[in-house]
């Protein structure tokens, strides 16, 4: 397992080995024993698929207050995604910068996203699909979502001329300046 950090401490990208022969490949996509040798210990209780038919579809900025925060492992199964998280923890000094990565089918590359952060994605193929495990239960009570062209946040999500495809819930959502995670920032944790 390949682990890359990003300037957003305790956000990693994952990228399993791939075993290829004539038959396509194998990959151990999470493993409990290796990931805590490198001091990653999260438990995880839900997995979660997503499928999104169209280009420029967005999903987010999305994530769980207390008592039921999520810290999250993504990866695209299907397609190609642009996969954002924003640091949204209180006393962060990178609180409000946000990170992207390609996940795609092809490269394997998967995102560690804490709890505290916000989450979001959108499609750069029709039909992209997201595997993602999460270490909390969903609660609706705890759903918060954030809009995902927030002035403040300036996230470039590389849509060009294509208008984004938005659920009713992201068409709504309120502004990242009066968003409280309730998760306190707590040191460098990468």
């Amino acid at each position: 397992m390949n682990i890359e950090t990003t300037p957003l401490a305790g956000l990693l990208i994952l990228t399993p080995r791939r075993f290829s022969d004539e038959r396509g490949y194998f990959s151990e996509s999470w493993n409990r024993r290796t990931l805590a040798s490198h001091g990653i210990e999260t438990e995880f209780v839900q997995d979660n698929h997503s499928m999104s038919e169209a280009v420029g579809t967005i999903r987010g900025l999305h994530a769980q207050t207390p008592p039921h925060v999520q810290t999250k492992l993504v990866r695209c199964g299907r397609g190609c995604v642009f996969d954002v998280a924003v640091d949204a923890r209180t006393g962060s000094p990178t609180r409000g910068q946000w990170f992207g990565v390609e996940l795609s089918a092809e490269n394997g590359r998967q995102l560690l996203i804490p709890g505290g952060f916000l989450h979001g994605f959108v499609t750069r193929a029709p039909h992209s699909e997201l595997i993602y495990k999460c270490s909390d239960f969903y609660a609706p009570d705890c759903e918060a979502s954030v809009r995902f062209d927030d002035p403040d946040l300036a996230i470039d999500w590389g849509l060009g001329d294509t208008s984004p495809v938005l659920s009713a819930k992201d068409e709504k959502a309120g502004r990242f300046a009066a968003f409280d995670s309730g998760v306190p920032w707590v040191g460098d944790v990468s």
